[in-house]
């Protein structure tokens, strides 16, 4: 959820249930600590769906109705109810007052603040495919480009950099960002790219092109860049066996790498604010 959605939800509803798993034993749709809101006629949050959610959104309510301020669920996750996870939760339920809902809201709040940046260089078809997916992952994407004309053309809700000098954004990006760089000019492409792999601590560097290109990249980055080391860049980018050069499938196939190197290791305590 994110904090604007849920500050929405909170000036609607008067009266909500946190629900929130508490304990986890085998496997389970969700982590321990994931939450959702539920109210009597809505719901934001998510603890993984199906049955078990079902389960949950239906006690929530009971006790709403009921005005209990608290309940306990402990749900195997087997045939019993439709789920074959085969392990087993428990779900604390608790009204929330006017400081539970601030406090929320609070928790949601930074932890988007801290979540892992991604740079879209370049506002082309390319480039506006990606914002419009990252919009929806938990991310703080930026798309950046010289051309106000192309920048306007996205209607993604992510944050658009008009700049003529794209390279300060690169190095001012915080430890971890990953960077995606799709510009319409071949220089800047690689100017772009060897400041992202001089910082030593992206998550991920893709440069859209072929692999002429990448080769054309590594004597640059060898002849200009006092022998940088062109192996953790990706690229070609959004191949991942496919011929489609469709922007939308290129952009869905990078996305899946950048998450996949955004959300494991060190960064999985990012995920989607439990929430």
């Amino acid at each position: 959820m994110k904090s604007a959605d849920l500050i929405a939800f909170f000036a609607r509803e008067a009266w909500a249930m946190r629900v929130e798993i508490t304990r986890v034993r085998g496997s389970s749709p969700r982590e321990e600590g994931a939450v959702m809101v539920v109210s009597a006629s809505a719901m934001i949050g998510t603890i993984g769906g199906g049955q078990l959610e079902y389960m949950a959104l239906d006690e929530a309510r009971k006790l709403l109705k009921l005005r209990q301020p608290s309940g306990f669920m402990d749900v195997p996750l087997g045939p019993e109810i439709g789920q074959c996870c085969g392990g087993r939760v428990e779900i604390t339920l608790t009204e929330m007052d006017s400081a539970a809902r601030a406090k929320l809201v609070a928790d949601v709040e930074a932890r988007e603040a801290a979540l892992p940046h991604v740079y879209v260089f370049g506002a082309g078809h390319v480039g506006r495919a990606l914002a419009n997916l990252f919009q929806h992952l938990p991310v703080r994407c930026l798309l950046v480009d010289s051309r106000s004309e192309e920048l306007g053309l996205s209607q993604a809700n992510v944050e658009k950099r008009l700049t003529a000098l794209p390279e300060a954004d690169v190095r001012g990006a915080p430890k971890g960002s990953a960077f995606i760089v799709l510009t319409h000019d071949h220089a800047l492409d690689f100017l772009l790219t060897s400041e992202a792999l001089l910082r030593k601590d992206a998550r991920w560097v893709g440069m859209i092109g072929s692999a002429t290109k990448r080769v054309k990249f590594e004597r640059f980055a060898q002849s200009e860049c006092n022998g940088l080391s062109a192996a953790a860049l990706q690229c070609p980018i959004g191949a991942g066996g496919s011929t489609d050069k469709r922007p939308e499938v290129i952009a869905a196939m990078v996305v899946a790498d950048v998450m996949t190197a955004l959300t494991t290791e060190a960064v999985t305590q990012l995920e989607d604010v439990r929430t």
